[in-house]
């Protein structure tokens, strides 16, 4: 028993095959759409390449401007596919291509809903990408002169003002790592030589932040050295007081910032996949509607248009028997005596000599 069928007249026909037509080019349109998001995505994950480690975030941006490309050819041959449709004479040259165009759309519209499902995925291939990087770059900050990390210094600061974030995980990682180049530290100075001693790596380790992790607005001077001192400043309790740096982390900033990103174009890539897939069921109802009325002979008559021939469960049948029988047919035995493709037929006994003759009547 057909799923979903539906009786279509000639008028109903060529209504379908016309909208079918404009939601074809619509749906090239929204190929544009993805394709543009894919690009957005890409270039604002090149934008901080400096501070991101190597991996898959690239995957999703990939995956959008694929599938947006495949979306404007696709949909620009439905659009022609559903103009001659309208007419019978014409649809005889697309009737052998239809199916298996429906069934490469349908595969298409499914990559659709990975790529928007993908996009909120990412989170956690993101996050570690952004951790490695911004360690990695917060490590060579210091590192002004030497080729490939010249730039780190400016990279991460930009970052941090623009983002309104401080340090990897928090202002803290400032702490642990020495962050000042050595060439403006004084090294006849007391107070450098014994910060290099008291470290076991020799390193030159403050309580103190760059510039860039202060607040602006603020309205305290920026407190940026001796941050864990309270008598180094007046009227000022490390544990208490509000900080005029920035707490927040640059990790947790990036990551919701891309996060926003991500959840938007998942969305509009959800509903993409949803408009495709009713034009896709639309492609499948005209494809069946004019199969039948050309078998039926009435080219102004009636036809019947459906989803499935037959029910979701005959249809996988079918389709699993289809593919476990894939190859058999070019197989031959290799076993002594069973080479002869006429092996299963049964025979007759026509060599036995014990069959019984039967009397010929003699014509009297």
């Amino acid at each position: 028993m057909a799923v979903l069928k539906v009786k279509f007249t000639k008028t109903k026909r060529d209504k379908l095959a016309q909208i079918l037509w404009i939601l074809n080019w619509v749906s090239v349109v929204s190929g544009i759409i993805l394709f543009s998001l894919g690009l957005f995505l890409k270039i604002e994950i090149k934008k901080r390449n400096e501070v991101m480690a190597k991996g898959d975030v690239n995957s999703v941006p990939n995956m959008l401007i694929s599938v947006g490309v495949i979306a404007c050819i696709i949909n620009f041959l439905g659009g022609k596919i559903c103009y001659d449709c309208s007419d019978a004479n014409k649809f005889s040259r697309w009737k052998l291509v239809m199916l298996p165009y429906i069934v490469c759309t349908f595969c298409f519209t499914f990559c659709i809903l990975v790529g928007a499902l993908m996009c909120y995925t990412m989170r956690n291939e993101l996050e570690e990408s952004l951790y490695l990087g911004l360690r990695d770059a917060i490590k060579f900050y210091k590192d002004t002169d030497i080729p490939g990390r010249c730039f780190l210094k400016k990279t991460v600061d930009m970052l941090q003002i623009g983002f309104q974030c401080c340090g990897n995980n928090g202002f803290r990682d400032w702490f642990e790592i020495q962050w000042v180049s050595a060439r403006y530290l004084n090294m006849a100075s007391k107070e450098v030589l014994d910060r290099l001693k008291s470290n076991v790596d020799g390193k030159f380790l403050v309580d103190g932040v760059p510039f860039s992790c202060c607040n602006p607005s603020s309205p305290r001077p920026c407190i940026q050295y001796q941050l864990t001192n309270n008598s180094a400043h007046y009227n000022y309790d490390f544990l208490t007081e509000e900080l005029n740096i920035w707490v927040k982390g640059c990790r947790e900033a990036l990551l919701d910032y891309y996060t926003a990103i991500m959840r938007s174009i998942g969305i509009a890539a959800l509903l993409i996949w949803l408009f495709e897939l009713s034009v896709l069921i639309g492609v499948r109802y005209l494809q069946t509607a004019m199969k039948n009325v050309l078998l039926l002979g009435d080219l102004e008559g009636e036809s019947d248009g459906w989803l499935l021939e037959n029910s979701f469960v005959e249809t996988a049948k079918y389709n699993i028997n289809i593919i476990k029988n894939l190859g058999k047919a070019n197989q031959v035995s290799t076993v002594s005596g069973m080479n002869d493709p006429n092996i299963d037929v049964q025979n007759t006994n026509c060599g036995k000599t014990n069959v019984t003759a039967k009397s010929i009547p003699v014509a009297s």
